[in-house]
This record gives C-alpha cells, sequence and structure tokens, in this order.
C-alpha cells in the first residue's frame, strides 16, 4: 500500500494504515482511494494490488511465536480455525509454502469473497460465520480470538469473543482498547490464562 500510495505522490500514513488494516479487500481499497484522494476506480486499484501481492507476499514470515501456538493448539486438541478479510486467492498466495502449518486448522472463512460475509471487519460477521462452522457451534465467549489489527480487534469484541491483540508497534493506547489482552508478541501467551493447556 506505501509503494500504491507513493505511485501517486501520496503519503500512507499510520493513520489511514490504521483505518483499513483487518478489513475486506474492497473495503481497503475504498477507504485506501477515500483517505488519499486518489484519482483511481476501485478496479484499477483492486488490479494493482492482487498484482502486488502476488509479486510481494508469496512467502510472509509467521509472526513471532505464531506457529509455536497453532503446533500446541493442534497437538493439544484444541479447534483452531482462520477468519480471515483477505480473499481466497490472495490467501493461497500468503499462505502457499506454510501449508504444514495451514493443514492444522478446522476450517477457513475468507471474507473478502463469502457471500455470508455482509459485513467486514470491525463488524463481527466473520468471526461469528467461522464460529458457526465448528461441529459443537461453541458460544461466542468460549471462542478466544487472535488479532494484529484494530478492526479485527473490535470485531471479536463486538462477536462476544475474548480478544487477544498483538498490534504494530505504532497502534495508539486509544486503538488497543477494548482488546481482552494486548501483547506485544505471542511469544508473550499464557495459554493458561483462557484455560488451555500450558506450553
Amino acid at each position: 500500500m506505501q509503494a500504491m500510495a507513493e505511485g501517486y505522490g501520496k503519503k500512507y500514513t499510520p493513520d489511514v494504515k490504521f483505518k483499513l488494516l483487518g478489513t475486506t479487500e474492497t473495503d481497503s481499497a475504498k477507504i485506501f482511494i477515500r483517505e488519499l484522494d486518489l484519482p483511481v476506480s476501485l478496479e484499477d486499484c483492486l488490479e494493482d494490488y492482487y498484482r502486488r501481492i502476488a509479486a510481494e507476499l508469496s512467502n510472509p514470515p509467521f509472526m513471532p511465536g505464531a506457529k509455536r501456538l497453532i503446533q500446541h493448539l493442534a497437538a493439544n486438541n484444541v479447534p483452531i480455525a482462520i477468519a480471515t478479510s483477505s480473499g481466497e486467492k490472495t490467501f493461497k498466495i500468503k499462505t502457499q509454502n506454510h501449508q504444514d502449518i495451514i493443514k492444522l486448522f478446522h476450517h477457513i472463512v475468507c471474507g473478502s469473497n463469502n457471500p455470508e460475509v455482509k459485513n467486514g471487519k470491525p463488524a463481527p460477521d466473520i468471526f461469528l460465520i467461522c464460529a458457526s462452522k465448528f461441529p459443537d457451534k461453541p458460544d461466542p465467549e468460549q471462542i478466544l480470538v487472535f488479532e494484529d489489527s484494530p478492526n479485527g480487534m473490535r470485531a471479536g469484541v463486538a462477536a462476544g469473543m475474548q480478544t487477544v491483540l498483538v498490534p504494530d508497534k505504532g497502534v495508539g493506547e486509544e486503538l488497543r482498547k477494548p482488546a481482552t489482552l494486548v501483547l506485544d508478541s505471542l511469544e508473550l501467551f499464557q495459554p493458561e490464562l483462557f484455560g488451555l493447556p500450558a506450553f
């Protein structure tokens, strides 16, 4: 997004970044165009975005502590799923080299092109739909959400779920509310605080 903004002689500020983080791809593009007052259509913006994603995000690193946590939960038979605002195409590009970890998830909901997800984050839709796909249909309060974006965190809270936020360092105090827990790194997460098996 930074490179796209620079192409139009604009600055991709943290304020704009936090407004679109966690939203669907279409909503992100709309916010991006509106906030930066760009002379580009939604379709052209998305086309540019997908082209850049294919080139730059084919092998993204895990957040520190993420792989360990996923493997730990899976090994202890804790049901886990992914609720991402990415579309299926983008998600496949990002995860193509991480299939050993992705296969540990019970299911995946991609919000950007899922007709069941009427509203993107910060609305709770994607988390409620994702929860409904577990065989035992757990109540929202039995679910723990991990998020890195304020919009995603607000979606988890709006869904009635406990929500752990692991934000970018630039996310101010106001944008960290009302997360259940805020951590600087997933490496600091203690599963037992939420009734899960300890590492």
